[in-house]
């Protein structure tokens, strides 16, 4: 694998740590601004729609650019809003630079995904997918309680600066390491990858690739107050907990790099069922420490093996829109994101208890599960790469 997509996950590293520790700041935020504490929450909401919103924008719009330049464009510019958050002392400023990072991390990811399967050999689409998502789930482990323990000891503030700062030598990485490369026409480009992003596969994948992160982020969001609450863990183990499950996604993605070219739909078709029944295991142990303990390393890397490997066949089924079909999946990941927590905030609101996102989670991967299974009883045509590749391997 080239160095160079290394230095993408890198890159997407100090993107993840800025999405998620928000959670662990959003106290330190209400007091200093002197805002309620869902006003302060507004700040995740924002990231999580303008990701949403921006990934196929910002993909569009790149397509005007070499992947080098569009690349230093977007980490700039999140750079440059981290800083501006970091001095200011508006709430609406804070909000929105917000709103600017989420629509730069999108479309750096779009143009990451895209830089990566061109610099990774052609049948190596799932392990340069692995090493970007690897990115996000080092994020988890070191990059969010990291962000969390600095607000504790020298303000929110200092979480930005430090997010800021690990983005300089990714800028200077990129910029010595990704190919320069002319771009084409933007209209043809646009158009020809619109095209290519009509296969109903794709839009298949897409699809599962949003029900599974909706099951994933839907447990994730409430787990300390399940652990807490339901399990009785105390909240001194919390940072632990969520290291644990990072470890697990980690994990996941390492384990969907070294399988997802080779053998992509025998990987989902055993951990894709695993991963409904883990959920339902979960819900059903989880006032017992041990198995809840178990199962947030093992769903963390069944998670991350599905979502990751799934992200991989977007990008195998559409060759044809490499740039946009990372923005697609982008998005789609993000609408998984943000709707998993809302359902599960509804199932707690209506008086289920704290396992119900448990359940939220089992019912959105067997949603996936059913998707799948119609598509293939439909019998789409198919000329995805890696399955072709799955079939001589079966014969084996």
């Amino acid at each position: 694998m080239p160095f160079a997509v290394y230095l993408l996950g890198l890159a997407v590293f100090a993107q993840g740590t800025s999405e998620f520790m928000l959670s662990g700041l959003i106290p330190g935020i209400a007091r200093d601004l002197q805002v309620s504490i869902p006003a302060a929450g507004l700040l995740t909401s924002a990231f999580a729609v303008g990701m949403v919103v921006g990934a196929p924008l910002m993909a569009v719009l790149s397509l005007r650019w070499s992947r080098r330049f569009a690349l230093l464009a977007f980490l700039v510019t999140f750079l440059v809003v981290h800083v501006v958050g970091a001095l200011t002392t508006s709430y609406g400023v804070l909000l929105g630079t917000r709103v600017i990072a989420a629509l730069a991390n999108a479309g750096f990811l779009a143009v990451a995904m895209a830089t990566a399967v061109a610099l990774a050999p052609s049948d190596a689409k799932g392990r340069a997918t692995s090493v970007l998502l690897g990115g996000v789930t080092i994020a988890c482990v070191a990059g969010v309680p990291g962000g969390a323990l600095l607000g504790e000891v020298w303000g929110w503030r200092s979480a930005f600066w430090a997010v800021a700062v690990a983005l300089v030598p990714a800028i200077v990485a990129v910029l010595k390491s990704v190919p320069s490369g002319a771009p084409g026409p933007a209209g043809p480009r646009a158009r020809g990858e619109l095209r290519a992003l009509r296969r109903p596969r794709l839009l298949v994948f897409l699809v599962l690739g949003g029900l599974v992160n909706g099951g994933t982020f839907c447990t994730f969001t409430y787990l300390t107050p399940l652990l807490t609450g339901d399990t009785g863990i105390g909240s001194s183990w919390m940072p632990l907990m969520l290291a644990l499950f990072g470890l697990g996604s980690f994990a996941g993605v390492t384990v969907s790099g070294r399988v997802a070219d080779r053998r992509p739909i025998r990987l989902l078709v055993i951990c894709g069922p695993a991963l409904a029944a883990g959920w339902a295991l979960f819900a059903l142990t989880a006032g017992a420490p041990v198995p809840a303990v178990v199962l947030v390393f093992v769903q963390g890397t069944l998670s991350f093996a599905v979502g990751s490997t799934l992200i991989s066949q977007v990008l195998y089924a559409a060759t044809g829109a490499p740039t946009l079909a990372g923005g697609f999946a982008t998005a789609a990941l993000n609408v998984g994101a943000t709707l998993g927590p809302w359902l599960g905030g509804l199932t707690i609101g209506a008086g289920l208890g704290l396992r119900s996102p448990l359940w939220v989670s089992a019912l959105l991967v067997a949603a996936a599960l059913v998707t799948a299974a119609v598509a293939h009883a439909v019998g789409r045509p198919s000329s995805a790469k890696p399955v072709e590749r799955d079939q001589p391997a079966e014969a084996q």
